[in-house]
């Protein structure tokens, strides 16, 4: 593979400051109240350059999750490798991604609207840059397997439900709030999920 060029690199790097300095003015300031302009003004470079790198603000947030999807996944192939059961794995998962969430719990509803977008175009892009169910998939895949999960769904339908019910979890507990921390409240959520997904 070649080299990336000159221009590429000098290209990811804006993108980089602009993505940084974007996630920490919706961390200072709050995303709704953060104006493209603001991040633009802020990365040194034009409102139409911003918009040349992304199309609008919510896509910074998709690069945001899509590094925590990365990393979800590297850990879940990670300890499956290591031979840690499937059902571990998936607790760790998830409760790693439940600790990021609650780090940066204003980031969560903005997020969440673009994965159920009216846009169907954006809520494509949305779930790709999202995939969640697919790490979750991959953690279930050995447990089907091994016929420990039930059989009247398919296995992707079963990662997809897991996966809706974080989102709707996580949107609840970031609007209303409870005395539980992110962490415990999808602990308890998993526990009653895979009672449900578990062959009987």
């Amino acid at each position: 593979m070649d080299a990336p060029s000159l221009r590429e690199r000098q290209k990811e790097k804006r993108r980089t400051r602009i993505y940084n300095v974007a996630i920490d003015l919706f961390k200072q300031g709050g995303f709704q109240a953060t104006t493209a302009t603001d991040i633009a003004r802020a990365s040194n470079v034009s409102r139409g350059t911003f918009f040349n790198y992304y199309p609008y603000k919510e896509a910074v947030l998709l690069d945001y999750g899509a590094q925590i999807m990365g990393r979800l996944r590297e850990l879940a192939e990670s300890r499956l490798a290591e031979g840690v059961a499937p059902a571990g794995v998936l607790e760790e998962v998830w409760t790693r991604l439940a600790e990021e969430s609650g780090q940066e719990r204003d980031l969560i509803p903005p997020l969440a609207y673009e994965l159920m977008n009216p846009s169907p175009e954006r809520a494509h892009i949305a779930y790709q840059a999202l995939p969640l169910s697919r790490v979750i998939e991959l953690v279930l895949r050995p447990m089907q397997q091994a016929g420990q999960l039930r059989t009247d769904l398919s296995l992707q339908r079963m990662s997809n439900l897991i996966a809706d019910t974080y989102l709707m979890i996580a949107l609840r507990w970031s609007a209303y709030g409870t005395e539980r921390s992110l962490a415990e409240e999808m602990r308890l959520t998993l526990s009653f999920l895979m009672e449900g997904v578990l062959r009987r």
